[in-house]
């Protein structure tokens, strides 16, 4: 078996015979957290450090890496090709640069330059405090069993068993250490000896190449395919028309609601915003779904613009999964990040809430609530809650989400830590559906793998995905444009923010700003611009379909959101049902060039 060097691109290579093997410098030090991932380039390759901690609102210990001393060697292992590397001689070489005889061996390979060795020896180094016993309840819940598991693929202990739970073990006793969490102690602290395993980690490889050139070409696609829709529609000057973007007034009334739900035995609170003096006869309403570890007052700002232009908008709390939750099991009052039932619970707890309004109506509003054509925004896990009530059930397609949770890509797909979830639940057909919903904004939405194709080809009604290109909690590749041709309305449309983190990158907390304060050269567009793109987006389609107003139609097109971007760095994109079949094309020829089911 012969070994060379070849070259792909701007990253390193192992040949090993008819083999080849991507690895990054950093791997070397189990940097299994994504950051520097396999040398990945521009800010979307950097963005994916955030891992978890986006998706779940919580800090992902696997974005950290790491002195008890049990470990003294790291064997790359394949077929009957094997060198190793001491762990001794990273220590030297993190204390003083000193590069020994079996770490220069592995330098050769990847043909380190100067600036890559010196990038080895920060993240051997690089120290991050966080709380130990969260760390450790972090990693024992649902969500952090399953990425021990899928990193235990990869790093094994001898005999080829995984080497999850020595893993995690290193990276609890690292965190409570003096000096604070390193990648270094967490090697340091290994029990046993580890073997990494070169034909996973090829496959891991392979499969971050395939996912990153996916991402960067569906978002070129999408970028076509809405310039090519825009060109086709009538010029408009929407600089003469009225801006979408400003609040139209600030005659708002908010109050809060609390409901009791006896039939689950549920309590919430509902966040209600509404037009001080609503006009015409009929109230248009808006429901305001929030995501995992998030909140009502998350989206208070998008209910205030709606609000404004005389929608009455009711946000109610998910009490199994939101902020408070959380904080629950921060303070070890909960054993995981979110109820299981949430699944049921969430799409109930928006029938609910419209039942509550029913009941108001005619004592409160005169009977003016518009409660036969109700709109729903949801966001994240929100996003699933909308797409359950607008008709994609029964939830879960247990066969396929499976098939999912455990195809070697779902390491990749942060989304699938919250959906794999669900495989938990007794077997058992839902319906979810809610008649009074006649038109659904999915932002962001957890929705691929456990609704699946069947059940979203049963959302008839007016339909708008929102995605980011940046997003690592509910990828873009994964989680919108492949589910978004699954949709069978007639009106639907996908809108691309660029740069769009899946969150407001502002108010950050819970340490995940700490993690932006570590990514080289990373450029992200303001809250506000994006704030911008979707509550114009949502107002026009909502104002389309829930209020049914035909004046905003001229919004809702391609042409409107290259007018949004204008002169900015960052755009949005919007692809209607006209584009389907192009951008249908264009996913079976990428599974075709890449031999993917």
């Amino acid at each position: 078996m012969t070994l060379q060097r070849v070259s792909f691109g701007d990253r390193p290579s192992i040949h090993l015979g008819i083999f080849t093997y991507k690895f990054p410098l950093s791997f070397m030090g189990f940097h299994m957290s994504c950051q520097n991932f396999f040398s990945l380039k521009k800010s979307l390759q950097n963005l994916t450090i955030l891992g978890l901690g986006m998706g779940l609102g919580i800090f992902n210990p696997f974005s950290l890496a790491p002195s008890l001393r049990a470990a003294e060697k790291i064997d790359f292992i394949y077929s009957p090709l094997g060198e190793s590397l001491k762990i001794q001689s990273l220590e030297a070489f993190a204390a003083d640069g000193t590069v020994t005889s079996d770490l220069q061996f592995y330098l050769d390979i990847v043909d380190a330059s100067e600036s890559e060795k010196e990038l080895l020896r920060t993240a051997l180094t690089r120290k991050v405090v966080i709380d130990p016993v969260l760390l450790s309840r972090v990693l024992k819940t649902d969500e952090g069993e399953r990425l021990l598991e899928s990193f235990g693929q990869i790093v094994k202990i001898k005999g080829g068993r995984s080497a999850k739970f020595a893993l995690r073990g290193a990276i609890v006793r690292s965190a409570f250490e003096e000096e604070g969490l390193t990648l270094l102690n967490v090697l340091q602290n290994l029990q046993v000896n580890i073997r990494v395993d070169l034909a996973a980690l090829a496959t891991f490889a392979n499969s971050v190449s395939v996912i990153v050139e996916g991402t960067e070409r569906f978002v070129q696609e999408v970028q076509q395919l809405s310039q090519q829709e825009a060109s086709n529609f009538n010029f408009i000057n929407y600089a003469q028309r009225p801006d979408l973007r400003r609040q139209n007034t600030d005659a708002i009334k908010h109050q809060t609601w609390f409901l009791k739900d006896d039939s689950r035995n549920r309590q919430f609170y509902a966040s209600i915003y509404q037009p001080q003096q609503p006009v015409g006869s009929k109230i248009p309403v808006v429901v305001i779904s929030h995501g995992l570890a998030s909140e009502p007052a998350e989206k208070s700002k998008l209910a205030k613009h709606l609000a404004s232009y005389g929608f009455f908008v009711v946000m109610p709390q998910h009490p199994g999964s939101d902020r408070l939750y959380l904080e629950s099991f921060i303070t070890s009052f909960r054993r995981e990040l979110s109820d299981l039932e949430e699944f049921i619970n969430r799409p109930l707890d928006i029938s609910f809430t419209l039942d509550e309004l029913e009941r108001r109506n005619a004592a409160e509003f005169a009977g003016r609530l518009d409660l036969d054509n109700v709109g729903i925004y949801g966001h994240s896990y929100g996003g699933y809650t909308a797409l359950a009530v607008a008709g994609a059930t029964p939830v879960p397609n247990y066969e396929a989400l499976k098939k999912d949770c455990e195809a070697e890509w779902g390491i990749f797909n942060n989304a699938l830590l919250l959906q794999c979830r669900a495989l938990q639940l007794e077997p058992q057909t839902f319906d979810f559906r809610d008649e009074r919903i006649q038109s659904v904004v999915a932002a962001n939405p957890v929705n691929a793998s456990i609704l699946g194709e069947a059940a979203l080809n049963n959302v008839k009604i007016p339909t708008a995905i929102i995605a980011g290109s940046y997003d690592p909690a509910t990828p873009f590749i994964f989680e919108q444009v492949r589910s978004f041709p699954w949709i069978s309305a007639p009106n639907k449309y996908l809108i691309l923010e660029e740069g769009q983190t899946h969150i407001d990158i502002s108010r950050l907390d819970l340490g995940i700003s700490r993690l932006l304060d570590r990514i080289p050269s990373l450029n992200l567009p303001s809250p506000e611009l994006l704030n911008n793109y979707s509550e114009a987006i949502a107002l026009s389609f909502f104002q389309v379909y829930a209020a049914k107003n035909s004046q905003y139609s001229f919004y809702l097109n391609p042409a409107y959101t290259s007018y949004l971007s204008e002169g900015q760095e960052f755009k949005t994109f919007m692809i209607t049902q006209d584009s389907l079949g192009e951008l249908e094309a264009a996913i079976a020829k990428f599974k075709a060039d890449h031999q993917l089911e």
